[in-house]
This record gives structure tokens, sequence and C-alpha cells, in this order.
């Protein structure tokens, strides 16, 4: 390792992991002296390694067709440039230092609520992402089956929130859940980078939502991209003050889309980008339906303690531009 890299772990789908706060959705980021650069990769295509391994009901063929296929789907995204390349088989698992992108299994019987994880050397220089490692872990079962497997995960849903992660973006708060044998179970879900994944069984993560698309869109955006959508930014405020980790949420009623955001600093501050032209309703929230870990680092102060709150105004989105300076006014619980 150089002295200017170093390894970040990087989330899971049932597990509550670090990520460093840098623009809306969230995307991934390393700090840089007193700023925060975007994790991203700077050369395309990704050059990707899968380990030559097999488990109950998935042969390694099978897992790395469902990789790839997952990978197909966020390059498919009309409006970022990203690409992949599948190099070949390796003996080697993942999360081991080497200088190669490797996805496969781990057996991590310890992660009893991690399904998958993802792994990054970085430049701490610039955000330029070295090298990305992804498993998945062999204690839970798995499936590959175009309906679905009964009773298993689904690789292609896994593995498509896990190269989200690889490609730079962190977890959306775009879900609800309820508690269920001292867990969480999913309800619904509008962002595959939702970190809770659906039950056993379920393929409803193998398509890409719109705050997925936003926040890929903004990482890797085309010049179109920049031409013909816009954003929002402005403040969530409490008795005057800024609210610090509040979830705010632009809802199109043409379209039905949600794209959503947080504040990241004590003034309250927000940006959301990658919204289509036109109207959109605001709506400001606690993060109190789950843990703040899995969007924040430790040391982040999130308030709670207020009522979900809507902007007065339905706000117009300029092509190509922003609006600007709208402030949500929030009332303690």
């Amino acid at each position: 390792m150089s002295p200017q890299s170093r390894t970040l772990l990087a989330v899971a789908v049932l597990a509550l992991a670090l990520a460093v706060p840098a623009g809306a959705y969230l995307k991934l980021g390393t700090r840089v002296g007193s700023r925060t650069e975007s994790l991203r990769w700077r050369e395309f295509p990704v050059r990707y390694f899968v380990t030559d391994a097999s488990v109950a009901g998935v042969t390694a063929q099978q897992f790395q067709a469902a990789v790839t296929r997952a990978f197909g789907t966020w390059h498919a995204v009309e409006n970022a440039q990203t690409s992949s390349t599948f190099v070949g088989f390796v003996q080697a698992p993942p999360f081991v230092e080497d200088g190669a992108n490797v996805i496969g299994y781990l057996s991590q019987p310890g992660q009893d609520r991690t399904l998958a994880a993802t792994t990054f050397t970085v430049d701490e220089t610039d955000g330029r992402i070295l090298e990305s490692d992804i498993y998945f872990n062999t204690i839970f079962p798995w499936s590959t089956a175009e309906a679905g497997g009964t009773d298993r995960y689904d690789v292609e849903s896994i593995a498509l929130h896990e190269i989200g992660h690889l490609l730079g973006l962190s977890h959306s708060a775009l879900g609800e859940t309820e508690l269920i044998g001292g867990g969480r179970r999913v309800i619904a879900a509008e962002a595959v980078m939702f970190p809770i994944a659906f039950t056993r069984g379920n393929i409803a993560d193998r398509t890409l939502k719109a705050d997925d698309i936003a926040g890929i869109s903004d990482i890797y955006g085309t010049t179109t991209f920049a031409r013909e959508f816009g954003s929002i930014s402005g403040r969530v405020t409490k008795d005057g003050r800024g609210v610090q980790g509040a979830h705010v949420v632009a809802f199109n009623p043409k379209t039905g889309k949600l794209v959503g955001g947080f504040t990241l600093n004590e003034s309250g501050n927000f940006v959301i980008a990658g919204l289509e032209p036109g109207p959109h309703v605001l709506r400001a929230e606690p993060l109190d339906d789950g843990d703040a870990n899995s969007f924040f680092d430790d040391d982040f102060d999130v308030d709670v303690d207020f009522r979900v709150a809507f902007y007065q105004r339905v706000v117009a989105v300029p092509s190509g531009g922003g609006a600007r300076d709208v402030e949500i006014k929030v009332i303690a619980k």
C-alpha cells in the first residue's frame, strides 16, 4: 500500500456500515484535508475477476453470469458513463489487497447480518478508487434462478447493490421497514441502495430506481445529463437553526419518482441533484427508522427530534440549473 492510499470497508446489505457523506443520495467519500472527495473510478472499464468457487445451488459460472448482469444494469443507465470487463476466474478470494478487483465468496459466521460487503483501496489525494473487492457471505443460501430461489437470497439483486458501492454510491434511505423477530423486514424500497435487503426469494432489487439512477448519473454524468437535469438546494431548520442529518425527499408528481438526500452539516444544508425538470414536492423527515451508522460516520450528530414536514410550495426544477434557497421548517416532536 502506498503512503497516499488506504483501504476502506464500505457497506453491506444487512449490516450497518460506514459511509462518508459527500453529497446527495449519499456518495461515498474520503477526507482530503478539510474537504471530502467523492470516491470514483477515473479509468474505465473496471476490470474484475471472480473467485472460482461454488456454493450449494450456484456454480462459479452461474455466479459470474449474475454478477455480469448486475454490472450491465448499472452500465445501461443512459446518462452515466461506466463500463466493466470480466477478466477471468481466479483462485484468490476477495478482500486480499493484491491490486485486483475480485468478487467471490467468504465464510463470515461472525457477520450473521451481513449478506455481502465491499472494500476499497483509494488514493487519498483525490478519491480515486485503486482497487475494490466484493464478498458474498456463504453462511446464507444463494440462488441465481431466473424467478428467484425459494428461501434463498438472489445473487444478482445483492450484486447490484454492492456494485453500486463499488462505483461510489453509499446507502439510500428511501425505504420502509417493520420490526420483526428482533430485526427489520423491508416493506417497500424505492432504491436498490437501501441498506436492508428484501426477504429470501425476492428479486425486486434487480431493477434500479430513480434514486439509484440519479446518484450514479451525478458521479459519472454525461454532458447531456448536466444540460437536461437539475437540482434543488436549501436548508432544513428548526427554530431558526440548522438540522443535521435530516432526510430530504424530492417527489415528482408527474412521474411518481422519488430522489432523496440529506442535510450534511450543522447549518442544515442539502443538495438533491439528478432531478428531471419540472415541479417537485419536498419533504423532510427524521432518520429514525434505522441505524444512522448505516449512512454516516459514528461522530456525525444526527438530529431525529422533529416531525415530518413539507415545503409549503411546489418547487420548479430547471433544466441544467438549480432551484436554490429552499428552506423547509420543521418543529420538534
